[in-house]
């Protein structure tokens, strides 16, 4: 016990020690609670998922269990890394990413009219996954770099970077991802300062590309069609999802007591939100809402107090990604919006899904760290040096 407080002690100057009593320890909390009823959640909602599929009851649950450790050790690891280490790692990540991305097409899986994954060390792999906050890395580097130095075209190597991961994310086809990867550009636009028709070019070209996606893509079609007008096609998972949360009422049907999400065939995953609305109620579902909503703004609330660019605007992306990938799937759940297959961050069950969103919150923790008072010291010293030389 003494030891565990030397190590955690203010007067400690070791590595773990600052970075204690340096991170957002509110928002780690928020985060690892998402975690604990994710493990909850996916252990009272995937048995039926695996008995239907003939394979062991825990076998989504084990799962499950061994992707998120790894990936709370993630978030934990990354949010110790320097910002200038974060830029590095996000680089090569999402070149990783994009390598993957680009030999899909030829060695990929096929799932749902759909090629998204790839096999690795006998794992299935989503690349699109790492590409999203690694991407919002090297485009916030990008454009504070420009706002450094004029010289360099970050804002045009910014840009093209979003229409590369476009045409790839495209090609799959994911429309979900593209949507989540454009509406993160337009917010790191948006806080970078930039003038406002370039948002409403952001707006034009979401519209054209929806319209685009409607016209050609027959998956897009046919949710919007279903979503607008519930005759036009089936809506079954909607319709038991609206009925699990019918059948829990306020306080819920008590854990592993529901009967709805027998017949909900990606309860486990896509529709995870409609399991906490039958078993846990609707007061349940409320503190899941408020916990995003406190990450959310604890997290843009840090922003507000930061003076390094390329903070603000990585974790700005990565909070935009987050908030919208948890409001598509509630909001699919709910039927608020058309029907789409996205994780609940940190809830669904997903290997790929849990990692990397185990990774942005850790660039989001560590680059929302406030500076020692050492470190404060050191930059007011070195500024009273230079104007010593002036």
């Amino acid at each position: 016990m003494f030891q565990f407080q030397q190590v955690f002690s203010r007067t400690n100057r070791s590595a773990i020690a600052e970075w204690w009593w340096t991170v957002d320890r509110g928002l780690l909390v928020a985060v690892t609670i998402l975690f604990a009823f994710g493990v909850a959640l996916v252990a009272t909602a995937s048995p039926p998922v695996a008995i239907r599929i003939g394979v062991d009851d825990a076998h989504f649950i084990t799962r499950h269990i061994i992707m998120a450790v790894p990936a709370f050790l993630v978030m934990i690891v990354v949010s110790v890394l320097s910002p200038q280490y974060i830029r590095r790692l996000g680089t090569v990540i999402l070149l990783g990413g994009i390598f993957l991305m680009m030999i899909i097409p030829f060695v990929g899986a096929e799932v749902k009219g759909a090629q998204r994954w790839i096999s690795l060390f006998g794992l299935s792999l989503q690349p699109s996954e790492f590409v999203k906050p690694s991407f919002a890395i090297v485009a916030a580097w990008f454009m504070a770099h420009q706002k450094q130095y004029a010289s360099f075209h970050g804002n045009l190597f910014a840009a093209l970077l979003f229409l590369s991961c476009v045409v790839l994310l495209i090609i799959q086809p994911d429309f979900g991802m593209t949507v989540v990867l454009s509406a993160m550009f337009a917010v790191q636009i948006f806080l970078a300062g930039f003038p406002f028709r370039y948002m409403v070019v952001m707006l034009v070209i979401g519209a054209v590309g929806l319209v685009l996606a409607y016209s050609t893509l027959d998956h897009v079609k046919s949710r919007i069609d279903r979503f607008m007008n519930p005759e036009s096609g089936d809506t079954y998972q909607v319709d038991r999802s609206l009925e699990a949360f019918a059948n829990g009422g306020f306080f819920g049907t008590g854990p592993g007591q529901g009967t709805i999400k027998n017949s909900i065939p990606d309860s486990h995953a896509d529709f995870i939100f409609a399991v906490a609305g039958e078993e846990f109620g609707l007061f349940f579902t409320l503190i899941i809402v408020g916990l995003y909503l406190f990450i959310l703004l604890r997290g843009y609330n840090r922003l507000m107090e930061s003076n390094d660019l390329f903070g603000v605007l990585a974790v700005g992306g990565i909070l935009a990604m987050f908030g919208l990938q948890a409001f598509v799937h509630m909001g699919s759940s709910l039927h608020i919006l058309p029907t789409k297959g996205m994780t609940l961050p940190f809830i669904s069950y997903g290997g790929s899904s849990i990692i990397a969103m185990g990774f942005a919150m850790g660039v989001v923790l560590g680059l929302t760290r406030r500076q020692t008072r050492s470190a404060i010291a050191r930059a007011g010293l070195s500024v009273s040096t230079r104007r010593g030389n002036l």
